[in-house]
């Protein structure tokens, strides 16, 4: 086995490959962990680095490539009670797009829009956005760093970023073809109609009821379940008010709605029918188990990750939606 090398002929990476047998960017991979090299590869690499004193100079590395290799999730949500960020959103989307950046060798760094200026974000080279913010205000200030920017949300009119996002129309018309086989007639939607997914939802769900349907728009404070309560028990103390669906913008909403209709004494379904949106683990056992839209939150997380390394390579990247599927339940 050769000697190890001395600080005056310090062993490069191109060293190292040789010494191992292998190409140099597999060793680049196996130094980083990336699940691309074999674990019998990594260890035999991770090995010989350590016996000849190799140590990979990131910071040297990433300056030769006028890169961080890191990406920068910027989380468009403010916790509040009822609604924490362990929620399946936006959780969800963040396993898939750590799994992939991960994979291609970046580093991860998650931060809130109030943290823009901090270093690791601003020597990140691109911005995911997970939220567009009520008027796509969020997707406005990321754009003023010139940054590569890919958001998780809905397509706008003119827009000139990259999106990823369910067909927030589709779910809404799935909702409505679902209340219309019921027969229901006098409907609620709940949501904040401010933010480009939940107006899509609305848009879809009021188009494809026609006239078969009154539908009364309800803007609750949070996608909490208490504004979801708050919001129903509301409408049900106004005199006259009469309605035998409910369609709210998230699972939370729905809940909510549903235990205040339990309190004056309304059943669900029989009375009145409600759809969530999201399929969180908790609407299946929910009682009763809550009918809802499912989207696809990991795969947008791979997307997402996939339209950011796209973007950073230089190659031609288009926006593109994910189905959603209605899960039937009990409500």
């Amino acid at each position: 086995m050769p000697a190890k090398k001395t600080v005056a002929t310090a062993l490069t990476m191109e060293d190292l490959a040789q010494l191992a047998g292998v190409s140099k960017i597999t060793v680049s991979r196996a130094l980083r962990d990336s699940p691309l090299v074999t674990p019998e590869t990594r260890e035999k690499i991770r090995a010989l680095a350590e016996q000849q004193g190799y140590r990979l100079n990131v910071s040297a590395r990433n300056l030769r490539m006028g890169r961080s290799y890191s990406v920068a999730v910027v989380v468009e949500m403010t916790p509040v009670r009822g609604r924490p960020m362990s929620d399946p959103y936006p959780l969800e989307l963040l396993g898939g797009i750590t799994q992939e950046l991960t994979t291609a060798g970046y580093s991860v760094v998650l931060t809130s829009k109030q943290l823009m200026n901090t270093a690791p974000v601003m020597g990140a080279d691109g911005l995911i956005l997970l939220g567009q913010g009520s008027h796509g205000e969020a997707v406005r200030t990321l754009q003023q760093t010139g940054m590569p920017l890919v958001v998780w949300g809905a397509p706008e009119q003119g827009a000139d970023y990259i999106v990823v996002g369910s067909d927030n129309r589709k779910g809404g018309i799935s909702a409505a073809e679902r209340f219309i086989a019921q027969g229901r007639q006098k409907l609620v939607f709940l949501g904040d109609v401010d933010h480009a997914e939940v107006q899509e939802r609305c848009a879809g769900f009021i188009d494809a009821m026609g006239g078969a349907a009154t539908v009364h728009i309800i803007r609750p404070k949070a996608f909490t379940f208490e504004a979801g309560f708050d919001s129903i028990s509301a409408l049900l103390k106004k005199k006259g008010a009469s309605f035998d669906g409910v369609f709210a913008a998230s699972d939370l909403l729905a809940m909510g709605a549903i235990r205040a209709l339990a309190e004056k004494n309304l059943r669900v379904p029989e009375n009145v029918s409600v759809i969530g949106y999201d399929d969180t683990p908790g609407a299946a056992s929910f009682v009763p188990p809550l009918t809802s839209v499912h989207q696809y939150l990991r795969d947008g997380g791979v997307l997402l990750a996939r339209k950011m390394l796209g973007l950073i390579e230089g190659q031609p990247v288009a926006s593109e939606m994910l189905p959603t599927t209605l899960m039937v339940r009990q409500t």
